[in-house]
């Protein structure tokens, strides 16, 4: 048995999820690359790379051992199940909503040797369903799944159809799991789904996501809470106010941006300007000690002008994220942005994602010097690589005990990353 996951903090949960179910069946689970009896891909569909990547690894699974059974699952999957049907080598092919009962399945296909594709919509689900299963991990923190979907439908995004409406965790089950994760070695979770800001709103108590995180933060064991991905909107005073008293919580914050262009961001369909966007980051760096903030931008959006460009860039220089995540827009079957207009030559993506690359990476220098010669408490995930509380990656040329919290004084910093 063999597992791989492509994409996201969800599809890692949900594959760790899906791994823990089999080795409760009695499968044992090995490593990429090595001979199984059942392939299980986890696929991504957020980028056409992602979609290759994912077709790519699928043929290889089948490469190392031609008779065993490959099952296609996630994103990829559930909106294109009819692509992934003519790949000769798949034989199971299960949507986001049955990849749960993936145990069964392959079970069955044991016995039967008969292919299966069954993909139910998402777009008809209205309650988060319980795997059933903790997600364990070997790594030195845990991804925790509060939520699944999405309700923004931001116009070159995918992932509302292939994960369906909002459904939230309910408290309870989040923090059984968790403590279930604290009696293992693990020290730091991380808070995860779709789109967390949006955590509760279907719930009948309407419990928010500052609510879950004053609870989670009260569970013995877990030293670190680290936030995934969030709505900009989600920051306000209040907010802030009430998070400056959760000791556990990372001081990191990935505000997922798009655009630093007015004009843009209202094509994409995001719900903020910069300007108000701009007050966020104010609130976050006028409350949280040494906070970090990192971003995902996207260049070569639909009618993107050289002028709007220019306008992003100068906005991502002022603001000075510690890092940003760039991506060359991809236009994805199914969305608005995929029919609009003035679509934007791939070798002028490639510039624009350059310039903002290397702007990235000076901020994630100036924003690495600022420790030197200061000690920096680190989680070490291995015996020579860690982070920070706010994200900074470190390297120790001593080894460290991995999954331990200690303090370092930091000696260099190499292209962001502090070295002790």
């Amino acid at each position: 048995m063999l597992f791989i996951h492509c994409g996201c903090k969800v599809n890692q949960y949900e594959t760790n999820a899906m791994a823990e179910g089999f080795r409760n069946a009695g499968y044992e689970i090995v490593e990429y690359e090595e001979y199984a009896d059942v392939y299980v891909v986890n696929t991504c569909t957020v980028t056409n790379m992602s979609d290759r990547k994912s077709r790519q690894i699928l043929r290889r699974a089948k490469e190392i051992n031609p008779d065993a059974i490959l099952c296609a699952v996630g994103c990829y999957a559930q909106v294109a199940k009819d692509e992934l049907a003519k790949i000769e080598e798949i034989d199971l092919i299960l949507g986001n909503n049955d990849k749960k009962h993936i145990i069964e399945k392959v079970e069955e296909m044991l016995k039967t040797r008969e292919k299966m594709f069954q993909v139910s919509n998402m777009l008809d689900e209205r309650k988060y369903t319980e795997w059933g299963y903790t997600a364990y991990t070997d790594k030195a923190r845990a991804e925790i799944k509060i939520q699944d979907g999405c309700d923004r439908y931001c116009t070159y995004c995918i992932i509302p159809y292939a994960r369906g409406p909002v459904r939230s965790r309910k408290i309870k089950d989040i923090c059984e799991e968790i403590k279930k994760i604290a009696e293992t070695d693990i020290k730091e979770i991380v808070i995860t789904g779709i789109h967390i800001s949006s955590y509760g709103k279907d719930l009948e108590n309407k419990p928010t996501l500052i609510d879950l995180l004053e609870t989670i933060n009260e569970i013995e064991g877990i030293e670190r809470i680290r936030l995934g991905s969030l709505e900009p909107l989600i920051i306000t005073e209040e907010f802030v106010t009430r998070l400056k008293n959760l000791h556990k919580v990372c001081n990191h914050f990935h505000l997922s941006l798009q655009s630093g262009c007015d004009s843009t961001l209202e094509r994409m369909n995001r719900r903020y300007t910069t300007d108000e966007f701009r007050k966020i980051v104010n609130i976050l760096r006028n409350n949280i000690e040494e906070v970090a903030l990192t971003t995902d931008v996207i260049v070569g959006f639909p009618g993107e002008t050289d002028e709007e460009f220019e306008v992003t860039y100068k906005f991502l220089e002022e603001i000075k994220f510690s890092k940003m995540h760039v991506f060359k827009y991809s236009p994805r079957k199914g969305t608005k942005a995929a029919t609009f207009p003035k679509q934007v030559d791939g070798k002028i993506k490639d510039l624009r994602s350059e310039k903002l690359i290397e702007l990235s990476l000076k901020n994630e220098i100036e924003f690495a010097k600022q420790y030197l010669n200061k000690e920096v408490k680190v989680l070490f995930e291995n015996e020579h690589d860690g982070h920070t509380t706010n994200y900074i990656e470190v390297y120790s040329k001593e080894e460290q005990k991995p999954n331990t919290l200690i303090d370092v004084l930091v000696r260099e910093q190499k292209n962001g990353v502090i070295h002790c």
